[in-house]
């Protein structure tokens, strides 16, 4: 990981603009890349890249080790002979501003799969080979996932015709398949044998192309930031094929889920849902899973932001089947054993600690015990002191930032600074601006400079507000449906100007490329 002050931009590869209904990974993320190198900057940080479902959420995604085949872009697959360009010659009218899912998903996908069948029948021999070699090195995760999506594929469109909802493997699929029973397994994976082989080179695809994109961007010193999910969705392959590993009873299903205990901002906590790890077994297996987890992320990315940091302390358990998470508990989780094992595994640990809100000593002892970075977001900075005015020893203030340590403007999770500040009543506003010693006309660019002057050894900046946004462009409202993981900028933008100005601040406060 990088020892050197280095500033860096948070955007997902679904933002880019493009024709095709989703930002992808084709000249728009290589654009971006060279927009980074003129502006200094030597940081991309990504939100996860797996495969997203309901919601449309890359933290809820059905595997933690596949690529999500959306994000293929479909011109390289005519460089390649797997599409024809007639086969994009009627191009939907799709928004540019944001993503429509399902309208992408209707388009896209039978797209992805006629290149597919193409690339199995008419490929050149030398990729064939490079495909064949492609799945034996992934074969520990991909003939799982293979078998995990098509058969998902198959019970969602039984549930369709029947009118079904939540159609789930542990809830709706046959027991067998849905238990993972050998007998079923082979049954299965024999019937649906073309669509298991679609969905490999879907996930050939994806690497290939992402792989390409990542070595453009490290040779031109820019570093990838991936995120890891401290939890797994419960419609998952990850769920499905290590039930073991689980807290879920004989026929799949959870008998705990995760959430937040109740605090200030809700009377009844936080209900996530997501699977809880059974540590015991993972401790037995010497966290196997997750050690395979941890090196197959980083064969994408350079370095990790693990979410939720402090679940691998304490996680608050709640039963499966509780409306709200108030009757939870907190649970002892063996982090200090995990990252050990880990760092004994694979050396040291190029990880991030999203180490955000209310965080007890051992969770601290833990980052710090392993070097983790924490973060500082700078949205957060502003609350009252008891004498009315600014609360000085703010640790999300500039001048209390340590230097192992990221610091935001916002994350993916924030509203966008300009959004933010419109929304503060006129008593904070002043004390903002009397911090700043400035006036407001440009304050989304003076949180910019903040958070480049901080003592924090990485600065981070959404790409949402180096355009100087408004809350329209923010990616994610935390506990809300609809309308999240959308946003999408402009073709022509960030432009020379946005380059310019990050170039300067990037000498001004030591954070310029080396």
């Amino acid at each position: 990981m990088k020892q050197t002050r280095a500033s860096g931009i948070l955007l997902h590869p679904t933002s880019f603009p493009g024709p095709h209904g989703i930002g992808d990974l084709g000249d728009a993320a290589y654009r971006f890349i060279d927009f980074m190198k003129d502006a200094g900057m030597s940081l991309w940080q990504v939100l996860p890249l797996g495969p997203t479902g309901y919601g449309d959420s890359p933290y809820a995604s059905f595997s933690s080790f596949a690529g999500n085949p959306l994000l293929v872009n479909l011109d390289k697959l005519v460089g390649t002979g797997d599409l024809d360009v007639a086969d994009l010659a009627m191009v939907p009218d799709f928004p540019v501003e944001h993503v429509d899912y399902g309208w992408v998903q209707y388009w896209k996908v039978p797209l992805l799969k006629k290149a597919a069948k193409r690339f199995l029948v008419a490929a050149a021999k030398e990729r064939k080979e490079d495909y064949q070699s492609f799945i034996k090195k992934h074969a520990d995760w991909l003939d799982d996932y293979a078998l995990f999506m098509a058969v998902k594929e198959h019970f969602d469109e039984k549930a369709r015709k029947e009118g079904a909802g939540g159609a789930m493997w542990n809830n709706y699929w046959d027991t067998g398949i849905a238990l993972k029973e050998p007998v079923a397994v082979r049954s299965w994976t024999q019937k649906l044998a073309e669509e298991l082989e679609i969905k490999k080179v879907l996930q050939y695809f994806f690497f290939s192309q992402w792989h390409a994109l990542r070595d453009y961007a490290n040779n031109w010193g820019i570093e990838i930031i991936g995120d890891i999910p401290i939890f797994v969705a419960p419609d998952s392959v990850d769920v499905w094929a290590n039930r073991d590993l689980f807290y879920l009873d004989e026929t799949g299903m959870l008998t705990v889920v995760a959430g937040v205990p109740p605090d200030y901002f809700s009377a009844t906590g936080q209900l996530w849902g997501n699977p809880l790890y059974n540590w015991e077994v993972m401790e037995e297996n010497r966290f196997a899973w997750w050690i395979k987890r941890i090196k197959a992320t980083l064969e994408l990315v350079d370095i990790i932001r693990i979410d939720h940091f402090r679940g691998f302390a304490a996680y608050w358990e709640v039963p499966a089947g509780e409306p709200t998470a108030v009757k939870g508990k907190w649970v002892h989780a063996p982090g200090m054993k995990l990252f050990e094992t880990i760092k004994k595994e694979l050396g040291e640990l190029p990880i991030l600690a999203e180490d955000l809100g209310e965080i007890t000593n051992d969770v601290h002892e833990m980052r710090d015990r392993f070097g983790f970075p924490g973060m500082k977001i700078l949205q957060f900075a502003f609350d009252e002191g008891e004498s009315g005015g600014i609360n000085s020893d703010n640790i999300f203030l500039p001048h209390n930032h340590n230097r192992n340590s990221v610091v935001y403007s916002g994350t993916h999770d924030n509203d966008t600074t300009r959004g933010w500040y419109r929304s503060r009543n006129e008593r904070e506003k002043d004390m903002i601006r009397r911090y700043l010693a400035r006036d407001d006309n440009d304050i989304v660019w003076d949180f910019i400079r903040m958070a480049f002057a901080s003592h924090s050894i990485f600065a981070i900046i959404p790409l949402q507000d180096i355009l100087d946004l408004e809350s329209f462009a923010r990616m994610n409202t935390p506990s809300t449906l609809g309308g999240n993981w959308s946003w999408r900028y402009l073709p022509g933008l960030p432009n020379e100007w946005h380059s310019s100005r990050l170039k300067e601040m990037n000498m001004l406060y030591g954070r310029d490329q080396k």
